[in-house]
């Protein structure tokens, strides 16, 4: 993503007028009436909470989860031969192979299932926060409403697992560093409301003084200032915060974040309660510490959790220079910490109830951005010879295949969908899934159907794009 270029700086101005328009626009819409899907009720969940683990910023499907040839670093290299900066290594599984780094994920594939040929979608000059927008929403921005995050779905359609714990967690986000205003464009519940929205946690170090009133603020006159605060929201004339509904769900999102404060799932928040053994296991940084928490709020009954790398422009998974290096850094950040939450929850006789992703917004490659058959402008210069390390890794964005990872909620142990090529371009040439199937796929294992959709402006918001998402039945046991 190159920020210094005319064509990202207008696709993005425009992106974030229509979103902000489209914001104001549910702030006045009317209730969201639900429209049950004919199927609906014939589903029968296989989990009742779903964690994602977001990979921001475009994880590389040839240098993690779908290896292919290797070739080490030597100066001199021509770009286009290099396919994968990591040697393959054996999982749990045979004959499915990780990339060298995942070597603690490897040995709990036989509890997960592996999905190769995620592509994404054609949305023109590649933008991280559109790609984003749409994989949390369904839907590609702009939209006349605001999409809810895929987590406010949840949250509306099922409800909280424990009332005093909020139905939508998004943990390790920070929106003051880079793109903060596109960032909040998807995380929100939209049209649903404010009570539906996420918890936001940006660092789970500090989620436990998330759930304590203000300092030097004792809990009676908290509860004062909420009364005060819900006086004054009832004295509002409708149309000055929004219409009645938003009105309302604002207050009982105010109820729900007082009954967690008073609650003793508040503690679940508080990772200082966690033996030292335990904490050290996980903490490879805000990510691990991210898992940490997501496995304590799990045992609480939360019902959809977020946990983030982080989205920060060129860090992170958003490699477009020193990408094996990086690389090195983000799977010693992420291979520990999910390994373990995968079997903490197992331990715990929670991991059959509790569907975990890992999932990114596409994948990366040196030569191709966008699809082989349908590229886009090219974003970052690749030399004709690789003189530097920084240029040893991937580079461009790929959206012709990607790889998503999922443990535990009724998936197949062991299972594998999709192939894609062995050469570059390495695309997918069986199981292909776009957004709407991998959405669907999450919502069916939760009991959701991907045509029901939610009434707004007096026509249907399917939850899937106009309904017409499968789920992979292949990845269910």
């Amino acid at each position: 993503m190159n920020t210094q270029t005319n064509p990202l700086t207008g696709n993005r101005r425009k992106f974030l007028k229509q979103a902000s328009w489209a914001t104001l626009s549910a702030l006045t819409a009317g209730f969201p009436r639900r429209l049950f899907a004919a199927e609906a009720e014939k589903i029968q969940p296989t989990a009742d909470t779903l964690i994602v683990l977001w990979m921001a910023g475009g994880l590389a499907h040839t240098e993690t989860f779908d290896p292919k040839r290797f070739t080490p670093y030597s100066k001199g290299l021509a770009p286009g031969a290099v396919l994968s900066t990591f040697p393959a290594i054996d999982t749990a599984v045979d004959p499915i192979k990780f990339c060298a780094g995942l070597e603690n994920l490897a040995k709990v594939m036989d509890r997960g299932a592996l999905l190769r040929g995620y592509t994404a979608a054609d949305l023109g000059f590649i933008l991280h926060s559109r790609h984003q927008y749409q994989w949390h929403t369904g839907y590609a921005p702009p939209q006349t409403v605001a999409a809810p995050h895929i987590g406010s779905v949840i949250a509306r359609t099922l409800g909280p697992l424990n009332p005093a714990v909020p139905a939508f967690i998004d943990i390790g986000q920070r929106f003051d560093t880079g793109e903060s205003e596109e960032l909040k464009a998807f995380h929100t519940a939209g049209f649903l409301g404010g009570e539906y929205g996420p918890f936001l946690i940006p660092d789970p170090t500090m989620a436990a003084a998330s759930v304590r009133p203000p300092g030097g603020m004792s809990p009676t006159r908290f509860q004062n200032r909420q009364r005060f605060y819900q006086s004054l929201m009832a004295q509002t004339p409708v149309g000055e915060w929004g219409g009645d509904y938003q009105k309302e769900s604002l207050l009982r999102a105010m109820d729900n974040a007082y009954r967690l404060l008073s609650s003793p799932a508040a503690q679940a928040f508080d990772l200082s309660r966690e033996p030292k053994a335990v904490y050290d296991r996980y903490n490879t940084g805000r990510f691990g510490l991210g898992c940490l928490l997501a496995r304590r709020l799990t045992e609480v009954g939360a019902r959809f959790i977020e946990v983030t790398t982080e989205y920060v422009p060129f860090m992170n998974w958003d490699t477009h220079e020193n990408g094996h290096s990086r690389l090195v850094d983000m799977k010693r950040q992420i291979d520990a910490p999910i390994a373990q939450l995968v079997l903490d929850l197992e331990a715990r006789g929670l991991l059959n109830r509790t569907l975990i992703v890992l999932a990114s917004e596409f994948s990366r490659d040196m030569m191709v951005e966008g699809k082989p058959d349908n590229k886009v402008k090219d974003q970052v210069t690749v030399p004709d010879v690789i003189e530097d390390p920084k240029h040893y890794g991937m580079h461009r964005h790929f959206t012709d295949a990607g790889s998503v990872l999922l443990f535990g909620g009724g998936v197949k142990p062991g299972a594998l969908h999709g192939v894609t090529a062995e050469e570059r371009p390495c695309k997918t040439l069986e199981g292909r899934v776009i957004i709407e199937d991998l959405h669907a796929t999450l919502y069916h294992a939760l009991g959701i159907s991907p045509k029901l959709a939610y009434e707004i402006e007096r026509r249907p918001f399917y939850v899937t794009r106009d309904g017409v998402g499968k789920p992979v039945r292949p990845l269910f046991a």
